[in-house]
Parts: C-alpha cells; structure tokens; sequence
C-alpha cells in the first residue's frame, strides 16, 4: 500500500476531490460553536489515525477540506505534541526572512515538495467564543500553520514551489520522522 493509500485508508481525502480547490466556508463565531467544536474533533480524530500509520517528526496538521468538511478550521501539532486550532485563519503578515524545506502533504503523500515559505508568519484567527486575534508562529510551526492556511484557501504547495522545481518521490526523501532543520541564524 502506498503512503497515499494508507492516508485515504484512514480517510484523508486525496489529491483531484475538488474540495481541496476551494476556498472553505468560514465560521461565523460564537454563532456556530457547536459546529466548530465537531469539525475539530473529527479533525483531531483524523490526525490520529493518520498517525497510527506514519510517524509525524516535524509535527503535522490537518485542514477539514481534507476530511471533506467545507468549512475554515485547521488543526496543528507541534513536534512536541501541542495543538493549536485555527478557525477562519489568515495570514496577515510575513517575514522576510525564508527558508526552503521539503514538505508533505496527507493529501499527495507519496511525494514531498521542496518550499519556500517566510521563518514567521502573523496569523489572524478567530477563538470559538469569537474572539479575534494575531498569533505569531515562527520557523517549523509557521511552516506547518502557513500549509493549512493555504488548505483553506484552496491551495495546495506545490504552487508555493520555485518554477523548474518538481517533487520527489517519497522513497527518495531521507527526512522522515526527523525535525525541521534550522541554523543558529535561523536559516
């Protein structure tokens, strides 16, 4: 079984539904809290399952698109086990300072994509009891924030890749279950 396979067997929706195209339906909080607290739970259910099946080294996350859930809320775990839930997110503001590191996706998992993407991200997002704020993520996790937010608004990485840049198969890829590499300088 492919690691592909082994996503869509523990029912993470795969690469050509088209609800991974499209922009998710945001919630209008604390109206729908009840809502929102389900699709979290089926997402953390889902993240779970998917590992039971993969060992998730740099952490991982999840989108409800990928659990064929029309609706803006994300999920991240931290290499060290913290979640973070995200509803309505948007990234506001960006370092300029980047980096390039290969990623996976649930959804295509049987390649990984090298990505350009900023060492910090401002992520303006909305609690359960709708409340707005800005959330700074840094290095790893503004990686992992930054692919879900792309989730919601119906982009997958390998638009963020460089032209010319194509992603290798997974049996080529070296960095499963290790962290996120990052320099004294961040880099």
């Amino acid at each position: 079984m492919t690691a592909s396979e082994r996503m869509r067997a523990v029912g993470v929706v795969q690469e050509g539904d088209p609800i991974l195209l499209k922009r998710a339906r945001p919630f209008t909080l604390p109206d729908e809290a009840e809502d929102a607290r389900r699709v979290v739970a089926e997402l953390v259910s889902a993240c779970e399952r998917a590992s039971s099946v993969h060992v998730f080294g740099k952490g991982m996350g999840m989108a409800a698109p990928q659990i064929g859930i029309d609706r803006a809320a994300a999920i991240v775990r931290s290499p060290d086990g913290e979640m973070v839930t995200l509803f309505n997110p948007r990234i506001v503001e960006e370092s300029s300072d980047t980096d390039e590191q290969y990623e996976g996706c649930l959804s295509f998992f049987d390649v990984r994509g090298m990505v350009p993407r900023p060492l910090a991200i401002s992520v303006e997002h909305t609690d359960v009891d709708g409340q707005q704020r800005i959330t700074i993520f840094e290095r790893g996790m503004a990686r992992l924030v930054a692919h879900e937010v792309d989730h919601l608004h119906g982009l997958l990485y390998r638009l963020r890749m460089r032209e010319g840049v194509e992603p290798i198969p997974v049996s080529e890829y070296r960095g499963t279950g290790s962290s996120w590499q990052y320099g004294a300088s961040g880099e």
